[in-house]
């Protein structure tokens, strides 16, 4: 019989955010006048070619999508979290929406300045990429929908049509080697780089 004193005990609590743990991307899209926004987010999965984004209704990077259903999905190592950081008060909306004055947003357009990073020529879609992120992935939109039971949020799906990888992380050709490579890590609104390997699954390839 299991001795129960032994285990962890529980709250039940109501947390303001679910940031649980998930990598940062700056996701870049295209304005009007053809230069890039790039948004910070943390909400996002992939599956396959599939990449599952969660951005807010408000911001400049879903107008971009609708209008042009193109993007590049830059994630930065531990070492730029200062660099997202620069963008993080910043919107490209014009004028700020409301919601976001209330939180301290101000309007910024050329965000590449603001965060100190350097654009880079796409292969397959409009917007640029951002050369110092390890991983840039030129994706394609495929759905936008907003959920009904959380209206203030969009979830787009879209799929990936190239990768482009920093050499050094690059092992065998076409597998990232994760002894080189962590994504920057955001946990409940604090940034943070992966710890020293655990082990791996029985379908790793390398």
């Amino acid at each position: 019989m299991n001795n129960t004193n032994q285990l962890p005990q529980t709250e039940v609590i109501t947390p303001k955010i679910l940031y649980y743990g998930t990598p940062v991307i700056l996701l870049n899209t295209l304005n009007e006048d053809g230069t890039v926004n790039i948004s910070p987010i943390s909400s996002s999965w992939a599956l396959g070619d599939c990449i599952v984004l969660g951005v807010g209704l408000e911001g400049k990077a879903l107008e971009n999508l609708e209008r042009l259903p193109e993007c590049v999905i830059n994630i930065p190592s531990p070492s730029l979290w200062e660099n997202v950081e620069q963008l993080a008060p910043y919107t490209g909306k014009n004028p700020v929406p409301e919601h976001k004055q209330k939180y301290g947003f101000s309007y910024q357009k050329d965000k590449y300045a603001i965060s100190g990073l350097t654009p880079a020529q796409s292969i397959a879609v409009q917007p640029a990429r951002i050369m110092e992120c390890p991983l840039q992935i030129e994706a394609r939109v495929k759905n936008i929908r907003i959920p009904e039971h959380s209206p203030d949020f969009a979830i787009i799906e879209t799929q990936a049509v190239h990768v482009h990888a920093h050499k050094e992380i690059i092992l065998e050709g076409d597998h990232i080697d994760p002894q080189k490579w962590s994504p920057l890590i955001y946990n409940f609104r604090h940034y943070f780089g992966l710890g020293h390997q655990l082990g791996k699954t029985f379908r790793s390839e390398t």
